[in-house]
């Protein structure tokens, strides 16, 4: 052995792999192969996770069917353990971006799973003659079950922070919804005055619209809990024991702790990537929904002289290298482009699932990729959002009371009483004089003050 590695050897040959390393042949090829995105597997923790629970699961019904020595299945299994802990993520070292159909996301983690066994058992790295790869880690299963499996588990484990991360940001809307509850202030539509409403509303809205999406959500995350596993290949069953084909989608229930289902057909289970373009759908609309939010937020504090600036966000970033006391709404604006890029990667799924041909879809890493690398940018750009701008949200109370009362936008409230066409006559005569339309209202004996306050629910 060259002193620094040890040699292994696949179909194509012999390559020499760190000694220390506990992935092997398979994955060092693919190290090499795809220097692609410079983002290793490991990065993404909940799919190493759902791997994980993959391969125990087939650890233990491969050892209850007597497929593989029960010696050599419980140190599968214990390596699995150690694997969905986290603690081994930097052996998980291929690029998300791969070709493959995610081949070599699959041997990365037999090879981890079998030198942890081979460590656990007392042997050297490599020694697959005791723990295999393929014939013992990978038994009864194809990457072409395997990998979808492993992608739609992790995106439901994703899926948990993420719901918990909006729900936070919810709240902090809503809080600021409560705080704001008894400011008066002008709803607009197309940027022109529209009716009086309160700033509390206004913020409320934010608040409720998030919530929807996390219903939503959690209805396309449904989908994705129908289970290949058993499917191998093509969806034929092919090298899967009966026994093991039966079994494994309830084990791998118990061991991840999510409910999975048995698809109708496993050869359309195979290629369908139905699931992952209506989960990418929902992601993509949650993401725009907080991108209009921002938006909001940007164009209510905009100024703070010229503008709206109806509220004062956090001051979090000296805003110009070259404009003295400038300071601009980073946050929201963080979180804009958070937003186009989730809605680049729904595109990016789109096309992956369109162009999987016949019964695989090659480009499952790319859709991997793009639906995970979304959540977890929308994670952080919920919490960045909540707790460096929402909490910290002021009023202007007084400017907002001036313009309440100052606008033309309260005749809408008086058509009850005084029709249409009056009403928007006292609106133009308003604007023209100076006067607001109550006081035009009052002084011309249209409305008594006790009609104008029925009318007007100004708090």
């Amino acid at each position: 052995m060259t002193t620094g590695v040890r040699i292994e050897r696949d179909s194509l040959g012999a390559l020499a792999v760190p000694a220390s390393a506990l992935w092997g042949v398979h994955t060092e090829r693919a190290i090499l192969n795809f220097p692609i995105s410079g983002i290793h597997l490991g990065k993404h923790r909940q799919l190493v996770r759902a791997l994980a629970c993959v391969k125990k699961a087939a650890a233990l019904t491969n050892t209850e069917l007597g497929l593989i020595p029960d010696d050599v299945g419980q140190a599968v299994a214990s390596a699995c353990d150690v694997v969905a802990t986290g603690d081994v993520d930097d052996a998980f070292r291929v690029d998300v971006i791969q070709g493959g159909a995610g081949t070599s996301t699959n041997m990365n983690a037999n090879e981890v799973i079998a030198n942890l066994a081979l460590q656990t058992m007392g042997h050297p790295l490599g020694s697959y003659d005791v723990v295999d790869p393929i014939a013992h880690v990978n038994k009864c299963q194809s990457t072409n079950d395997v990998y979808p499996t492993a992608v739609r588990l992790a995106l439901v484990f994703a899926l948990d922070e993420l719901l918990n991360r909006l729900g936070r940001l919810s709240n902090a809307f809503a809080e600021r919804g409560k705080a704001f509850d008894s400011i008066p202030k002008i709803g607009r539509t197309q940027l022109q005055d529209a009716v009086p409403m309160t700033l509390g509303q206004e913020f409320k809205a934010f608040s409720v619209t998030i919530n929807e999406d996390q219903r939503l959500l959690r209805g396309a995350a449904v989908l994705l809990t129908e289970c290949s596993l058993g499917a191998t290949a093509i969806g034929t069953g092919i090298t899967a024991d009966s026994g093991y084909i039966e079994r494994i989608v309830d084990n791998l229930s118990a061991v991840s702790g999510v409910s999975l289902s048995k698809p109708e057909d496993l050869i359309e289970a195979t290629w369908d990537t139905g699931a992952f373009m209506t989960f990418s759908g929902a992601l993509k609309r949650t993401a725009i929904k907080l991108s209009k939010i921002c938006n909001d937020l940007r164009l209510l504090s905009s100024g703070p002289q010229t503008g709206l600036a109806e509220i004062k966000l956090p001051a979090r970033q000296a805003g110009s290298s070259i404009m003295p006391g400038k300071v601009n709404p980073v946050i929201p604006e963080v979180v804009n482009q958070i937003a186009y890029f989730v809605a680049g990667a729904d595109t990016t799924v789109t096309m992956a699932a369109e162009n999987g041909q016949l019964q695989l879809n090659a480009f499952e890493p790319a859709i991997a990729h793009a639906l995970l690398e979304s959540m977890s940018w929308l994670c952080n750009g919920c919490d960045v959002l909540a707790e460096l701008c929402v909490n910290g949200i002021e009023a202007d109370e007084e400017l907002l009371r001036t313009r309440a009362r100052a606008s033309t936008a309260q005749a809408t409230a008086l058509l009850p009483i005084l029709g249409y066409n009056l009403a928007a006559e006292i609106a133009h005569r308003a604007l023209g004089s100076g006067q607001s339309v109550v006081e035009i209202a009052l002084g011309d004996g249209w409305l008594n003050q006790e009609q104008v306050d029925s009318l007007i629910q100004t708090p």
